[in-house]
């Protein structure tokens, strides 16, 4: 609104710039938008300004589904692919992509949890080896005197959490798109020493400033 017209009309710009961006990416035309956006974009990292902040250490921790999960996640994968093929050889791609979404959010809640699917018969101690690893991790966390902020995009993966929680008797805060309170839950965390704020990404992903906490743990499907 400052300067009209400077990157052209939005169809000048679609076809300048967001098409053939989209497209595959041409470093030329990628080049020429970033020279002409970069005097008005001021990016400062944190060790500019911040130099007695610490780095961050990434920790990527891996596991095994269980004996359980791994079956379900097989035959869901089975079914979901021969239902897709179908699908599209009915219906054709673009009628299918939602069965083709449905189908991976499935399988990715089962890389989570398989109560997330709300079967039955499913054996709560063997439903998820995500679980049990976090349960490790969250104990090493607490045991080094730390505090964590747990994030996950299914709220109610986040309720499985807060109950294992109950159970250790573990305090923590909870935060969802349901919370009418966000204010007070922010400060009761940030002014308490309740090792754990458990977070949907949805919810608190953004408009959050929690230093509360040095560790942060994403509970989700990668």
């Amino acid at each position: 609104f400052l300067m009209p017209n400077y990157l052209g009309s939005a169809r000048d710009f679609r076809e300048r710039y967001e098409q053939p961006l989209a497209k595959g990416g041409d470093p030329a035309v990628h080049d020429r938008l970033a020279r002409r956006v970069r005097p008005f974009i001021l990016r400062r990292l944190k060790r500019d300004v911040a130099k007695d902040l610490p780095e961050k250490i990434h920790q990527i921790s891996r596991c095994e589904l269980t004996t359980q999960q791994r079956q379900v996640y097989q035959q869901i994968l089975e079914a979901g692919r021969q239902e897709v093929l179908e699908s599209v050889d009915k219906n054709g791609f673009g009628k299918s992509k939602m069965l083709i979404f449905t189908t991976l959010l499935r399988l990715r809640q089962i890389c989570c949890d398989l109560r997330l699917l709300k079967l039955d018969n499913i054996d709560e101690q063997k439903s998820s080896g995500k679980v049990d690893l976090f349960n490790e991790l969250l104990e090493e966390i607490i045991d080094g005197g730390h505090r964590v902020l747990v994030f996950s995009q299914f709220t109610t993966m986040l309720g499985i959490l807060r109950e294992r929680l109950k159970e250790n008797d573990t305090d923590y805060c909870y935060l969802d798109g349901s919370t009418r309170n966000r204010g007070e839950v922010v400060n009761k965390f940030q002014n308490s020493d309740i090792p754990v704020f458990l977070i949907s990404l949805k919810a608190g992903g953004v408009g959050l400033n929690l230093t509360g906490a040095d560790t942060v743990v994403n509970f989700d499907p990668w």
